[in-house]
């Protein structure tokens, strides 16, 4: 069983007199940011100068710098740029203003995994990962509870980078539900592998065929939105609380049979599982991650277009105009992938 840490395993002194340094000011930066303030760190933001994530971080009182100052102020210095921007902005403005000793933390462990950036050898590398969106992180923090989340260590130079990374996590609220040990490598071959072929991919797409098949029967948009896709979230809350079989008391037995008579015939388990592990080997030997930054290269041309084409299907057009009058029109608790 892998190691977990709460509150009682983490003394968020180690942070007392010590600068963190917050490059970026996004989805996970801000709530990071905020968290770690309320918890009386001191945090300053590196982001580009006089762009959107500066001057958010200024309106909401920050310190806020270039990441090249910002990271040689930091003796924490937490990379929470997008992924594919993180190489090139390590080389131009990070690598050569990190003290030593310092501490570079991320939230994915992406880039060190496939070594697109090497960190010095005189910095501490650690990840501390959240694994829920910005919103929740600092939503939970000021309710009192927390995100359970990673934490991992890459390289100890200084022999405190277990103390660091475990205060950093007590002090976005992490601690207050669980912390559990893993490694960089782990994270983002799991990471990966679960997004395409589950939560994102496997998600996306069955919700998408369900619809157009009860469509192209002749039901009504409407009902076939509801069943294929707002019903989702009522069952995964129950299984995020309860786990499957807690599932199965909350749905009639005539849902359950269901579950056990057509889902093989949907998802043969033979037949996906031999597909996912092809999945999982392109993430491996690093065949998807070289991919997706080719893409970004060549100006995400396929990927924009992928993404033209879903905002313009019918599930999407008939699901925003359901949403629209519904009760919960006016939410706006969505995270921005920007940065």
């Amino acid at each position: 069983m892998a190691n977990m840490y709460y509150e009682k395993d983490c003394d968020i002194s180690v942070l007392d007199g010590k600068t963190v340094a917050i490059i970026g000011y996004g989805s996970q930066a801000h709530a990071h940011a905020l968290n770690l303030r309320d918890s009386g760190v001191k945090v300053v933001i590196g982001a580009r100068v006089d762009g959107g994530s500066w001057h958010a971080a200024k309106a909401d009182g920050f310190e806020t710098m270039s990441i090249a100052d910002a990271t040689a102020a930091g003796d924490v210095v937490m990379f929470l740029i997008v992924d594919d921007a993180q190489p090139a902005v390590f080389e131009a403005e990070i690598r050569a203003n990190l003290k030593p000793g310092a501490a570079l933390g991320f939230a994915h462990g992406f880039n060190i995994r496939y070594k697109f950036l090497t960190p010095p050898e005189d910095v501490d590398v650690f990840m501390a990962a959240p694994k829920g969106p910005g919103h929740t992180v600092r939503g939970q923090f000021v309710a009192g509870k927390g995100v359970p989340s990673l934490i991992a260590i890459e390289q100890d130079a200084t022999g405190n980078a277990y103390a660091v990374a475990k205060a950093y996590l007590a002090g976005i609220g992490g601690a207050r539900a669980g912390i559990l040990e893993t490694t960089m490598h782990e994270e983002t071959e799991t990471d990966l592998f679960g997004e395409q072929v589950v939560l994102c991919g496997g998600v996306v797409d069955l919700m998408r065929c369900g619809f157009e098949v009860l469509i192209e029967a002749g039901y009504s948009p409407e009902n076939a939105y509801f069943e294929c896709v707002h019903e989702l979230k009522l069952i995964i809350d129950i299984v995020n609380k309860a786990g499957v079989t807690g599932l199965h008391t909350s749905i009639s037995d005539t849902a359950e049979y269901g579950e056990y008579v057509s889902g093989p015939r949907v998802i043969p388990h033979e037949e996906t599982k031999a597909r996912m592990r092809e999945v999982l080997a392109d993430i491996q030997d690093g065949t998807f991650a070289n991919a997706w930054l080719e893409e970004n290269k060549n100006g995400r041309k396929w990927f924009y277009e992928q993404r033209a084409a879903l905002e313009a299907h019918p599930m999407e057009l008939v699901g925003a105009e359901l949403r629209e009058k519904m009760l919960w029109q006016g939410d706006t608790d969505l995270d921005s992938a920007s940065n």
